[in-house]
């Protein structure tokens, strides 16, 4: 049987996708034999027969010269008296291989080698839109929101353009709760894990995390983006506030100064793309007491006394600072505790008086 269109298909898959002829055509073998063996119960062994230069395939089934006597199964085995009548010779034995009827596999082939195609140039597809957004994984892109589920709150964006776009959905729990997306709107948002599944690649996207904020300022700070400025450490409740840690290896370079930028423009812009997310700047030290009493800020610290055993820490403050020292509902502390790793009790001036 002629299959060009199988073999032209294939040629086109190779130049336009990159996919091997090779793996396809082993797929589409696959799918001729199981689709043969589906039709007549009892037939184990077929064979396809591929000539590239003749562009041709033909279908074969294998059996076994038997005996008359030993005859069991038909689908297999061939009586020695039929092999004699239809090819001359008898090799009890020996195997011989019968051509399907080119009418018949020419239907198999048809339906099969193009179901194969098209599977196969799903899976391209999807295999090149997973390699392009696994390449992207901990970066920041911008989506388009397509679709809200007004039952859940997911948003549906759509993200990357032509062949090589996905619809990712940012879930409810990965959205700032103070913020309000609407459709056909565009969204910056961090790519936290790229998972290949049985529809296509599966991109978790999200707005909440700390990754998110370092990838603002790497875009918005020249510092960060050059190494020159290191982010060290990063804590954050999304929507409300984060705190961030960086150093220098270079003296000359103020840190903080970088990150905040001529009149605080630079932090500017990313408190308006996070809407309004309040943002401390701290400069880590290696001095565990030095890094924890300025991750408190902007409350004053007094003392800080380190624990022997643990990552435990007192931390002494002002009496009238107390309050600013702890936070909102423990905000302060809270995520003071997160960015330097440590677990921090605080007091304040008056306790240490009285002990």
């Amino acid at each position: 049987m002629k299959c060009d269109e199988i073999f032209t298909a294939l040629e086109l898959l190779e130049k336009e996708r990159g996919i091997s002829p090779t793996f396809m055509m082993d797929k589409i073998i696959q799918a001729l034999t199981t689709a043969y063996k589906k039709d007549h119960e009892g037939v184990e062994n077929v064979i396809v027969d591929v000539d590239e230069v003749k562009k041709d395939l033909k279908m074969y089934v294998q059996k076994e010269i038997v005996a008359d006597e030993e005859l069991e199964n038909p689908g297999t085995q061939m009586s020695a008296s039929e092999a004699r009548a239809k090819y001359g010779r008898v090799d009890v034995g020996g195997v011989v291989n019968i051509p399907v009827d080119n009418v018949e596999f020419g239907r198999i082939a048809a339906g099969n080698g193009k179901q194969v195609i098209i599977q196969g140039l799903r899976e391209a597809e999807r295999g090149m839109v997973y390699d392009e957004f696994n390449s992207k994984q901990h970066e920041i892109l911008t989506g388009v929101v397509s679709r809200i589920d007004p039952r859940t709150g997911n948003v549906s964006l759509r993200i990357g353009t032509g062949a090589e776009s996905t619809e990712a959905m940012l879930a409810a729990s990965e959205q700032i709760r103070t913020e309000q997306l609407e459709e056909d709107q565009h969204v910056k948002v961090y790519v936290v894990e790229v998972r290949r599944s049985t529809r296509g690649p599966q991109v978790l996207i999200s707005r909440t995390h700390p990754g998110l904020v370092k990838r603002l300022f790497e875009l918005e700070v020249p510092e960060i983006f050059d190494g020159i400025v290191e982010v060290k450490s990063i804590a954050r409740e999304a929507g409300s506030r984060t705190k961030m840690a960086v150093w220098s290896a270079d003296e000359a370079i103020d840190p903080i100064g970088a990150c905040v930028g001529p009149a605080g423009q630079r932090v500017g812009n990313i408190v308006n793309e996070l809407r309004g997310e309040k943002i401390d700047i701290i400069k880590y030290s290696e001095d565990p007491a030095e890094f924890i009493a300025a991750s408190l800020a902007p409350a004053d610290v007094v003392e800080v006394q380190l624990s022997d055993e643990g990552k435990l820490c007192r931390v002494i403050v002002p009496d009238d600072q107390l309050s600013l020292a702890i936070g909102k509902e423990g905000q302060n502390a809270r995520l003071a505790a997160r960015l330097t790793g440590y677990k921090i009790d605080i007091k304040p001036a008056s306790y240490k008086d009285e002990e």
